[in-house]
């Protein structure tokens, strides 16, 4: 049975990475063709440097991603404190309208916002890029808080106050240490949602403003190239290595987290 179990596992492996695994070795196949190996290459990744229009797309997917994830990390993270302090029934009902945009499907939302954007006169460009991907991902942000907010103890803040602190020193240094994990989460979750998105964005950009999956979506129309395979190369080892360090940063942190009387709080 454990041996079963292991195939399984493995099998499992395979399929998810079999196709990562092929995308890598072909960006550097020195052939345009996905049919023959034609020798080992880094002309590709030479060419990609080189072209402006990859280099502008991916520029504005990672302002973009980099920016909603922020500000959807610091306005999810206050939504979810918010929510959190509510009544029970409240709290559910709230939490129901939250998850909405991750439960709908995501040419409606983009549909949506593109209609709000031309009933207001927002001019479709960087700034309505922007304004989407920050609203679906408010909602994976407080998903990602919430089981933190749950965890801590009721009174905590009190507490804090008690001893001294001001309601934001109580925050900064009592509260949001805390849950520092689940908000560090969002915040990837978020850029995650953001750099992944096409159909949302395909809706509300505008003329000259287009991210990667867009121009990827552009050209493939035209067949894949090469060059767009070591840029996901370059994009799942960029992930690769941020998953690796956050890996190690979780295993050096000391065991055990600060109680109240831990915190110095400043009279």
């Amino acid at each position: 049975m454990k041996k079963l179990r292991k195939v399984y596992i493995a099998l499992i492996m395979v399929f998810l990475y079999a196709p990562i695994l092929l995308l890598v070795l072909y960006s550097f196949n020195d052939s345009k063709s996905r049919a023959n190996w034609g020798g080992f290459t880094l002309r590709w990744y030479q060419e990609l440097f080189s072209d402006a229009q990859i280099i502008s797309a991916l520029w504005t997917t990672l302002s973009i991603g980099f920016l909603s994830a922020v500000i959807s990390t610091v306005l999810g993270t206050f939504g979810a404190i918010a929510l959190y302090q509510m009544k029970r029934r409240s709290r559910n009902a709230m939490l129901s309208i939250v998850n909405l945009p991750m439960l709908n499907s995501e040419v409606v939302t983009g549909v949506s916002l593109m209609l709000l954007f031309a009933i207001a006169q927002i001019q479709m460009g960087y700034i309505t890029l922007l304004l989407s991907h920050i609203s679906f991902c408010v909602p994976y942000v407080v998903l990602s808080v919430m089981p933190k907010l749950r965890q801590l103890e009721p009174n905590l803040a009190e507490a804090a106050q008690d001893l001294g602190a001001t309601p934001w020193q109580g925050f900064f240094r009592v509260i949001l240490p805390d849950i520092m994990p689940g908000v560090l989460s969002g915040f990837l979750m978020a850029l995650t949602m953001s750099i992944d998105d096409f159909v949302v964005s395909f809706f509300t950009t505008g003329s000259g403003v287009s991210n990667l999956s867009i121009t990827i979506y552009t050209m493939a129309k035209r067949g894949i190239s090469p060059k767009i395979n070591a840029l996901s190369t370059l994009i799942f080892a960029g992930v690769l290595i941020l998953m690796l360090l956050l890996n190690l940063r979780d295993i050096k942190k000391p065991e055990g987290t600060k109680t109240i009387e831990e915190v110095k709080i400043p009279y």
